[in-house]
């Protein structure tokens, strides 16, 4: 496919001889720079198999560099494989590069030094929360001002992380106080802040569903993390809406084909009658599509839809949120999937899993999903609502319109076997005996899927532990697939971020956790003031770490413990920090700060 492709753009096949770069991609998809003759011709992977490929003269050429990281800056017409449609590349696309050999016949390359975006929740594709960013501040004094290039107002809850590209950083909270003063009361919020100096760029604002506040809990705002590719925003609202948004707001007008942002503006608020269409303003976000996850798929959302969108090419990988209902003892859709995979350019339903999951939820479905390649195979992972770790094939294609694909399961994991699996909610209260589920993401590794499990926080026992499995398997796996099992603090909703070979870990027994990927042996631990909801984050060779006590931690990310800094918030977080582009961000309930180190 990619020599194809190549044969496209007028290269016979790869050939070091006029100067060839290898790509080593992280994500394990063939991806490759050829020039030749002035021209350059650029293919890789935008969702691990869906090429691009870029042409232009050679001294048109801009290449950015960081370390090993490498892009192309240049304003010209890109081709895309999915859709054979002209586009304009800004400059924010990320490519990983090894640079095997150096270019033709003294070919004129500008280098710029650029660092990276950060468009997900933790690291594309595996989960893992770490990043290549370098010259990191290690403190900082939201009091005093050290560190902070600036601050940005939210809401009075914000339980999301920050993503940034495109010049913009994006997150989710709620409408107290409201930026547009039209909209008043208790409402979702997604902001986007210019990246530069935090300034307000635009919003999308969603009435709450009601009248049943477990269907989207007061003030809990839009606590799902947005995830961006090109010029979209793909999130899910905290009415259960996947939705696709243009990365410019409305300042490039309305893009459309959805026209009725001014109508779901005005939806009954916590069920209430219906206002007025509202005027779409410069501020307001600009729908492109919307699908209402609940109500088109069969789910029923529980305490507020929480799901960080998977981008594999065109295809979305969405957690649904079903859960329980306003009993806790009931699950109103049992039949509706805990697992969808929507068109990115229309939002249609193209798939979703087939696995029962269902009736075995205890609470909720909290995590969302991972992928990898294992034995040259795509692969998705999905921590389920049952405490059962599933792997399926990723779809290959675009099914027939009309057509709903069973996602086709390659193994199922239980974290918990011994744990009740009939009749569940039951053990709800049960600090004692219960099921577990799954909170934080499965971050794929060196083929391993490293997932923490427990009780319930709210509802269920006081256990929970990281278990490391091995990914390579098929079938059942629960007996032969685990490779070790790491004891946690009562119950965790941390991701892991995995480095250097050590695994680092929060949870909700206020325990920092160093351990080693290979053997689950811990090296260390830390008692914070405070339990953490947020996961961690390894970058610059420094852990950093946020509680639900304002207490924010700096490590020195090593087999040895050794406690940087600590520093005192405005207020709790349970947001992840995020490095992008050399700033650290840092979102309280009411703040995000975006720290950088003096002059750089």
């Amino acid at each position: 496919m990619v020599e194809h492709r190549f044969r496209k753009a007028g290269v016979d096949g790869p050939n070091p001889s006029i100067g060839f770069m290898n790509l080593e991609d992280k994500y394990d998809s063939p991806q490759k720079i050829l020039t030749r003759l002035g021209k350059v011709v650029v293919a890789y992977s935008g969702g691990v198999d869906s090429t691009f490929l870029l042409k232009a003269p050679a001294a048109k050429l801009s290449v950015s560099r960081r370390g090993r990281w490498l892009r192309p800056i240049i304003g010209r017409a890109l081709w895309s494989r999915s859709s054979e449609r002209k586009a304009i590349v800004t400059g924010k696309r990320q490519l990983r590069l090894l640079l095997i050999c150096g270019l033709f016949c003294g070919l004129s390359v500008s280098v710029s030094v650029f660092a990276d975006d950060r468009p997900q929740w933790q690291e594309r594709f595996t989960r893992n929360g770490i990043s290549n960013e370098t010259g990191l501040a290690d403190t900082f004094d939201p009091a005093t001002g050290k560190n902070i290039k600036w601050t940005a107002r939210l809401g009075s809850e914000s339980w999301t992380t920050p993503v940034i590209a495109a010049g913009r950083v994006f997150i989710g909270t709620n409408n107290d106080p409201p930026r547009d003063p039209r909209h008043k009361g208790d409402r979702g919020i997604l902001f986007c802040f210019d990246e530069k100096d935090g300034t307000f760029l635009w919003q999308l604002m969603v009435p709450k569903l009601g009248p049943d506040p477990y269907l989207d809990w007061p003030r809990g705002g839009i606590v799902s993390s947005p995830s961006i590719e090109d010029d979209k925003v793909y999130v899910v609202s905290n009415r259960g809406e996947a939705m696709c948004l243009d990365i410019h707001g409305q300042s490039n007008g309305n893009d459309g084909p959805y026209k009725d942002e001014g109508v779901h503006m005005a939806l009954g608020n916590k069920g209430g009658p219906n206002l007025e269409p509202f005027e779409v303003t410069d501020i307001d976000a600009d729908i492109i599509w919307l699908f209402d996850i609940p109500n088109q798929a069969g789910t029923w959302p529980h305490d507020g839809a929480h799901s960080s969108i998977l981008i594999d090419g065109d295809f979305l990988y969405i957690n649904t949120s079903n859960g329980v209902d306003n009993t806790h003892k009931k699950i109103r859709r049992p039949d509706g999937p805990s697992l969808i995979v929507l068109d990115k350019k229309t939002g249609r339903l193209l798939a979703r899993d087939h696995e029962g999951i269902g009736p075995r939820i205890f609470h909720c479905t909290w995590s969302s999903p991972a992928l990898g390649f294992v034995n040259g195979r795509k692969l998705i992972f999905f921590g389920g609502g049952d405490g059962v770790m599933y792997a399926f094939e990723a779809l290959k294609e675009t099914p027939p319109e009309g057509k709903v694909e069973k996602l086709k399961r390659v193994w199922r994991f239980d974290c918990d076997p011994t744990a009740p699996k009939e009749n569940v909610s039951q053990y709800m209260r049960n600090r004692e005996v219960s099921p577990s589920n799954i909170k934080g993401m499965p971050v794929f590794y060196k083929d391993r899927i490293y997932v923490a499990h427990g009780g319930d926080i709210w509802w269920g026992k006081n256990e929970a532990w990281l278990k490391c499995i091995d990914a390579t398997k098929t079938g059942d796996i629960t007996e032969s697939g685990l490779i070790w099992s790491c004891d946690l603090s009562r119950h965790c909703c941390s991701t892991s971020s995995i480095y250097d070979g050590l695994v680092f870990i929060t949870d909700c027994g206020r325990m920092v956790r160093c351990i080693d990927a290979e053997t689950g042996k811990v090296y260390w631990t830390h008692e914070a003031k405070g339990d953490m909801w947020a996961s961690p984050l390894v970058a610059d060779g420094k852990l950093y770490v946020a509680t639900l006590r304002s207490e924010f931690l700096v490590f020195a990310a090593t087999r040895n413990k050794r406690l940087i800094s600590s520093v005192e918030l405005d207020s709790r977080t349970a947001s992840t920090p995020v490095a992008a582009n050399g700033v650290l961000y840092v979102a309280t309930m009411h703040k995000l700060y975006a720290i950088e180190k003096p002059g750089k």
